[in-house]
């Protein structure tokens, strides 16, 4: 019955702080078909796929106070790459913290400037 994921969305403080992670650092793209809410926000695609991660500027109920340093601990989303060894770089380079998978796959997890917590790896395939 469920074909895909259409979006997921993160609370953000200062949406524009937030582009400068996604689409500078990350490389991903801003939709600008967006439309005008009362909350300040923005679309992101994911590549060509049709998903979308939605930043939305509003005030966030859940503390980023105690939450695990490692992200695959705390509610994430986990995004497929090209190249995990280019973006690790680029997370380097950028000065963005990250923690390596704890299964020992190629996959790490980082957290945006809000907290929000990110997987990526370039194979989600399970191994049976």
């Amino acid at each position: 019955m469920i074909k895909s994921i259409a979006h997921t969305s993160f609370l953000v403080a200062d949406v524009k702080q937030s582009l400068v992670f996604y689409c500078d650092v990350l490389q991903m793209h801003l939709n600008e078909t967006r439309p005008d809410f009362a909350f300040d926000g923005a679309w992101i695609d994911i590549s060509d796929s049709g998903q979308q991660i939605h930043l939305m500027q509003l005030p966030n109920p859940d503390s980023v106070e105690g939450r695990p340093e490692h992200g695959g601990r705390d509610k994430h989303v986990a995004l497929v790459v090209e190249d995990i060894a280019k973006l690790e770089q680029r997370l380097i380079n950028a000065d963005v913290m990250f923690t390596k998978s704890k299964s020992g796959r190629a996959a790490f997890f980082c957290r945006d400037p809000d907290g929000n917590a990110l997987e990526f790896a370039e194979d989600f395939t399970p191994k049976l």
